[in-house]
């Protein structure tokens, strides 16, 4: 049976099957998601926030509330998309601010223009630039040792 999740900033309302994870109605929605590590919740990239019905998803395992703790944005109501799976309906997810950058060309498109989100950076989350700041060739500088690769900031264990 279908259960409803809504969707904020966007105000979108979704159905998912019981047991669907909250990362298929990212990707359904054509939301970008990085999704590095392909949905083993080593990499952070689908990083949400539960404000309503977090008892109504799976519960976290080991894996999920370690790579949680690298990441700079987490609160105590952050999920892994790609871990959470919808058991119940009420379920309200609450988008991460910004856009994740995915390689440095992303960002030189962008110089000399003014960031209409919250950049952020790929692996933790951090804000580079701030809505309405400009965007410049420095900020370049920031990223220039970053490997877009988030599998290798992450160790790599079979335990869950």
């Amino acid at each position: 049976m279908a259960k409803i999740v809504r969707l904020e900033p966007i105000a979108q309302q979704t159905s998912v099957e019981t047991n669907g994870s909250l990362l298929s109605i990212l990707i359904n929605k054509d939301l970008d998601v990085l999704k590095e590590c392909g949905g083993r919740g080593m990499c952070a990239t689908c990083h949400v926030y539960v404000s309503q019905g977090m008892d109504s998803l799976s519960p976290m395992n080991r894996r999920e509330q370690r790579t949680l703790e690298i990441i700079t944005t987490c609160k105590p109501n952050s999920r892994l998309a790609c871990q959470s799976r919808v058991l119940g309906n009420g379920v309200v997810v609450e988008l991460p601010p910004g856009m994740y950058i995915n390689s440095l060309q992303d960002i030189e498109a962008l110089i000399g223009r003014r960031a209409e989100q919250d950049l952020l950076h790929p692996i933790t989350g951090q804000v580079l630039v701030e809505v309405g700041k400009l965007i410049t060739r420095s900020m370049l500088k920031q990223l220039e040792d970053t490997s877009f690769k988030v599998g290798e900031y992450f160790p790599h264990t079979t335990d869950v």
